[in-house]
């Protein structure tokens, strides 16, 4: 944690995402709405995602910018064994620390690759910086790593949600986040003037607006957010009413997703 964070119930996070291969298109990140999911379950707030390539003077500048900025910075990406793989050494570049090969880190890999499988390339993957804390790794054995604030782990889907499930207990959140969603077949340019005056009249509600459309038909979902359930409940309940009033009732028919259209009504949401 930042030595000069604020006193604040607010626990915030950033991801940044390392790897050319994102940036080119070649792979699709999948790891963002992942973290999102299990931080705001500790409530940790994600405030930023940042993908970057691997370039050792942007990532050194990431890091050490985000890592004032919020209560935990978790990265992904460039971790492996391949020479593009600089991750490592930017992070301890970072900080200001050495790098070396971790006893523990090679335990781990030559126990899992055996005395002929554990080449050079692969080696490299058990250097660690001076006074890191590694992250566990059941999928692959190679291990991540923590220093202060900073949370290095494999880009690797199922890689990087194993390694955040085995360190999500250490982190101290805050209070958690209970989101409740309404969604109705209207268009969000007709909503939107009421739809302003209401968060107006709850400002500890966040509420953001989420457009679709299904078929031939738009709508739009309404989620408010909040660490007072009543709050948020009573915002979604006024946007329910809008929407009546407005001749488009709200959907009864099973949970919405806005990236594939599906449609609800009330419904707790994942924040």
């Amino acid at each position: 944690m930042p030595a000069d964070a604020p006193a604040s119930p607010t626990v915030t996070a950033a991801l940044l995402v390392i790897g050319n291969e994102v940036l080119s298109g070649r792979t699709r990140d999948a790891n963002v709405q992942a973290f999102a999911t299990v931080l705001g379950e500790r409530g940790v707030r994600l405030r930023e995602v940042r993908m970057i390539a691997d370039d050792a003077d942007a990532i050194v500048a990431a890091v050490t910018a985000l890592r004032a900025a919020y209560t935990y910075v978790f990265t992904t990406g460039g971790i492996g064994p391949t020479h593009d793989d600089i991750t490592t050494d930017c992070i301890a570049a970072a900080f200001g620390l050495a790098v070396e090969v971790s006893p523990e880190a090679e335990r781990r890999l030559r126990e899992h690759y055996g005395p002929e499988g554990l080449n050079a390339a692969r080696l490299r993957m058990a250097r660690i910086p001076v006074g890191a804390a590694l992250i566990d790794n059941p999928v692959s054995h190679a291990p991540g790593f923590r220093v202060e604030n900073v949370f290095v782990m494999a880009g690797v889907p199922r890689i990087a949600s194993a390694m955040l499930d085995s360190v999500k207990h250490q982190l101290a959140g805050g209070a958690p986040v209970h989101s409740r969603a309404v969604t109705a077949y209207i268009r969000e340019g007709d909503v939107a003037e009421g739809l302003g005056s209401i968060q107006d009249a709850f400002p500890t509600v966040e509420i953001g607006s989420y457009p679709f459309v299904r078929g031939t038909r738009i709508g739009t979902s309404i989620v408010a957010r909040s660490t007072d359930v009543a709050a948020a409940e009573a915002a979604v309940a006024q946007v329910a009413a809008l929407m009546t009033a407005l001749g488009c009732p709200p959907e009864q028919d099973g949970s919405f997703d806005a990236t594939t259209g599906s449609a609800s009504s009330w419904h707790d949401a994942a924040d």
